[in-house]
């Protein structure tokens, strides 16, 4: 009993010390974001929101955001198509080379930010004469979308694997044809799960800087504004209010996707057979 009381006493005080380690930062920049001064002595002289409505006001800033809205949109947008299309490849056909295929899909997010950058600027810069593309806001599209396709394809292809066939199959056998079985079986399990991707897709392509700073060009992002202006003393506290902004932007998703993760599971059976009944043909 003591050797467990002790355990558990541990375990609480390590899981204390790490959230303590990892959100401490973050509950800095947005105390600060409502401080009264330019300062960043402590304790802050709080509460304002003045910086709020100078972020607002600068056309720099709101030319920034509007990029990295389109920017995140667009890349989430192909991730859903290209990670939805290979994660049904993978999980609903067998063909040489499959595990290879999606070890290279998932490969992406798991390389160094900075070797996923030079190469990807590398091969913009090979493609620049032949294709016409430069760096600027379509490269970083096309940048972000190559990791934003992990976390699609990841969403996709484990709620695949979770779907029995027999529901499928069940559809067929009541004279549902393969449109109707897709719409009323497949689509319904696999909402969430593109819901949850896509948010997740969003806010990594939202928040991306190394990826972004190699193949923006001119073009400037929220988080490349964040990185041009974090060491002017000026506008720190401008700063606080945009990296606010990109945190609240980034954690909603992923709070939301957990979610709809989490409740999933628990609606899909009843969900489905209610489906299977309507899938035939009356």
């Amino acid at each position: 009993m003591v050797e467990g009381r002790l355990a558990r006493a541990l375990i609480r005080i390590g899981t204390t010390i790490t959230l303590v380690f990892l959100y401490v930062p973050l509950l800095m920049v947005v105390i600060y974001a409502f401080n009264k001064t330019r300062s960043g002595a402590w304790p802050p002289q709080l509460f304002s929101l003045h910086w709020f409505s100078v972020a607002w006001q600068d056309p720099t800033l709101r030319g920034a955001l509007t990029t990295s809205l389109v920017a995140a949109a667009c890349a989430t947008s192909i991730a859903l198509v290209l990670g939805t299309l290979a994660s049904f490849a993978v999980h609903k056909f067998s063909f040489f080379g499959r595990d290879t295929v999606s070890f290279i899909l998932v490969l992406p997010i798991a390389l160094p930010g900075i070797v996923t950058a030079l190469a990807l600027s590398s091969a913009v810069d090979q493609a620049r004469g032949p294709t016409g593309l430069t760096f600027g806001l379509v490269a970083v599209i096309l940048g972000h979308a190559t990791f934003c396709v992990v976390v699609v394809y990841n969403n996709v292809v484990a709620r695949l694997r979770r779907t029995p066939g027999s529901w499928t199959e069940a559809s067929m056998d009541l004279g549902g044809d393969g449109p109707t079985t897709f719409m009323r079986i497949t689509l319904p399990n696999l909402r969430t799960a593109l819901i949850a991707g896509g948010l997740l897709a969003f806010g990594l392509s939202f928040d991306e800087i190394v990826v972004t700073k190699y193949l923006a060009g001119t073009t400037q992002t929220l988080p490349l504004w964040i990185y041009n202006n974090l060491l002017r003393p000026f506008n720190r506290p401008i700063v606080n209010v945009v990296s606010l902004f990109v945190l609240l932007v980034s954690v909603i998703p992923i709070y939301i996707a957990q979610r709809l993760t989490g409740s999933a599971q628990s609606m899909a059976s009843s969900s489905t057979e209610r489906a299977i009944d309507e899938a035939g043909p009356g």
